[in-house]
């Protein structure tokens, strides 16, 4: 679609509102959506798609066994609303002896490229996660374990429907993280103390 096509669009919307597209201050905000698109919905461009690097766990003498963590903040928006949510991801993995070991920034960047586009809550978290299980599972080598948890307000419920404020939080674990209730337990008391 031509983008002279969008900000027609984005002007028969503002009429729809009841506002008037031609008002000085929103006279170029159909320029200024079209864009803000195209970096807040990136992530249905496959060429914004991050690259993973990955490491061979005890390439450098020392092999990694222990439980590894990130956080961080996400932002998306409703699919059923197109209004945002947002929040905080805690993510952890135990990598394979013999496996692969993520690279420092790469969670926060595929948190980053399956936010950004329309979604809920629960597709993201799976999202997510099967493309990091992916990644690091080489040769059978699969992560012995791995975590999320995204806990975001949603806009759709807390300033439209109901108006009640509150989080929504949704978790995905694998391997022993799922099946070892101490495993899982050093995630959440991990989770619990950083929120």
């Amino acid at each position: 679609m031509k983008k002279e096509t969008k900000e027609e669009m984005i002007k028969v919307m503002i009429g729809e509102i009841g506002d008037d597209p031609q008002r000085d201050g929103v006279i170029d905000t159909p320029k200024r959506v079209v864009k803000m698109w195209k970096e807040i919905f990136r992530g249905y461009n496959k060429k914004n798609e991050p690259k993973v690097t990955v490491f061979s766990n005890g390439q450098d003498g020392i092999t990694v066994d222990q439980m590894i963590c990130d956080t961080g903040n996400f932002y998306s928006h409703c699919e059923h609303h197109m209004v945002p949510f947002f929040g905080k991801y805690w993510f952890c993995y135990i990598p394979h002896p013999e496996g692969q070991v993520l690279g420092l920034s790469k969670v926060a960047r595929v948190v980053d490229y399956y936010s950004a586009k329309l979604q809920v809550q629960e597709r993201l978290v799976q999202e997510v996660v099967e493309h990091l299980w992916k990644k690091l599972n080489i040769k059978g080598k699969e992560p012995i374990a791995m975590g999320l948890i995204m806990e975001a307000e949603h806009l759709c419920k807390s300033m439209r429907g109901v108006k009640k404020p509150g989080k929504m939080r949704t978790v995905k674990l694998l391997g022993t993280l799922k099946t070892d209730t101490a495993a899982r337990a050093e995630f959440m008391d991990w989770v619990n103390k950083s929120g």
